[in-house]
């Protein structure tokens, strides 16, 4: 996988001291802390083969169409799809119902401020409610309400079942068929 781009989150190859161990973030990567990059090859990277490429897209026309249910199952909800992940990220955080700010930030790959407007978005829509941490008070944690779990439920069901028609077909590119891509560009 020499030469081939980090996703928004990608899970480490070292055992995680905790669950916030387990993805490098895009924040990450920009700042150069990417825990799987290796030593630079002084050999440039191998040029893609044709089958890379159609492997490539076939995952990124299965995501685009997987993204665009989503956007379209959740406008029929009243929600944007971000206020969707948001829901998603605070009821799927490890290990508890709530997440804070920054978690949510980090989760949806984007900035504090952006995540805290959001916040206050579902907030006016009754999904969702602040509440000062409980170990530190300088934190907000976030919580759903009724109404956000309600949401919530009917989309995320909504969703695994689309996942599951998808099965066979959404194939996520595994190291087994960009090697062999590799292995067929090198005859």
């Amino acid at each position: 996988m020499t030469g081939f781009p980090i996703g928004a989150a990608t899970k480490v190859a070292t055992m995680p001291r905790n669950h916030h161990d387990l993805f490098v973030s895009q924040h990450d990567i920009k700042a150069n802390k990417n825990p799987l990059k290796t030593q630079s090859n002084p050999m440039s990277p191998l040029p893609l083969s044709k089958s890379d490429f159609e492997t490539l897209s076939h995952f990124r026309h299965q995501l685009r169409r997987f993204l665009r249910f989503s956007e379209e199952a959740t406008r029929r909800h009243g929600v944007t799809h971000l206020q969707y992940q948001l829901l998603l990220h605070i009821r799927g955080f490890p290990d508890r119902e709530w997440a804070t700010v920054g978690e949510l930030a980090e989760r949806l790959q984007a900035h504090h401020h952006g995540v805290v407007s959001l916040i206050s978005r579902c907030e006016k829509l009754g999904l969702v409610q602040r509440q000062v941490g409980r170990n530190d008070r300088r934190a907000v944690e976030v919580h759903l309400t009724a109404r956000g779990n309600d949401v919530l439920n009917a989309l995320a069901g909504q969703h695994r079942d689309e996942l599951l028609k998808l099965q066979g077909i959404f194939r996520v590119p595994g190291a087994e068929e960009l090697d062999a891509g590799e292995r067929n560009s090198q005859r």
